[in-house]
């Protein structure tokens, strides 16, 4: 990458850390302009329309990137990350799996990796693999409430509860965190009372929680 490029993928960082997505995907239109084989571009264009939720966009952006190169830990990643967001979670685990053969013990891919796994039907491993993101990054307030969600989802509230508390800890202005962690305590009170009521209730707003927590 020459130096011109380089400035230019760091104005569209910039841009894309105040949000300015449009912006700094005009940037990298601007290299692709020029070079249609930087990688770099079509990553930074990727993630833009990952923030934008434009996933279709995205997914294109990424697979020109690892069309280009197959082993970028970046690439594999974001891609990952959109098919999770789609629920599509076999491409998401498979993408997120080579992420981490190429880049290991990196906290941000394990999350996505476990909370993949977690959803994909691997249970136990997606849970172990959280775990271990949490050992690599335990102030990370994003780890904290994708375990803390899937051990709601296990029932473990207990532990639930101490996760969603600490992000809070963290991040006291965390509203995500805090709606979390009221719904833990009232499952934890609605776990004492009768077994009908139990799978009633708890099941279905389990849930929504789901449904709603990456809203």
């Amino acid at each position: 990458m020459d130096s011109q490029t380089y400035e230019l993928i760091v104005q569209a960082d910039e841009k894309k850390l105040k949000g300015e997505h449009m912006d700094a995907i005009k940037i990298c239109e601007k290299i692709l302009n020029e070079d249609l084989r930087c990688i770099e571009a079509y990553e930074e264009i990727g993630d833009n329309y990952l923030s934008l939720k434009e996933f279709e966009k995205a997914e294109k952006a990424l697979l020109k990137a690892i069309q280009l190169k197959g082993h970028s830990a970046n690439a594999n990643y974001l891609l990952g990350f959109v098919y999770s967001s789609l629920a599509q979670w076999k491409k998401s685990i498979k993408h997120l799996e080579l992420a981490d053969e190429i880049q290991k013990n990196h906290p941000e891919i394990l999350r996505c990796l476990g909370w993949s796994l977690f959803h994909g039907g691997q249970r136990k491993k997606g849970v172990i693999i959280l775990e271990r993101s949490l050992n690599l990054a335990p102030a990370d307030c994003l780890i904290l409430c994708d375990l803390g969600v899937c051990y709601l989802n296990e029932r473990n509230f207990e532990r639930a509860i101490h996760l969603f508390a600490r992000a809070l800890d963290i991040e006291p202005s965390n509203e995500k965190a805090k709606e979390c962690l009221d719904t833990a305590r009232f499952f934890e009170r609605e776990y004492k009372k009768p077994k009908e009521r139990i799978n009633f209730l708890v099941t279905p707003l389990i849930n929504a929680l789901n449904l709603l927590y990456f809203v």
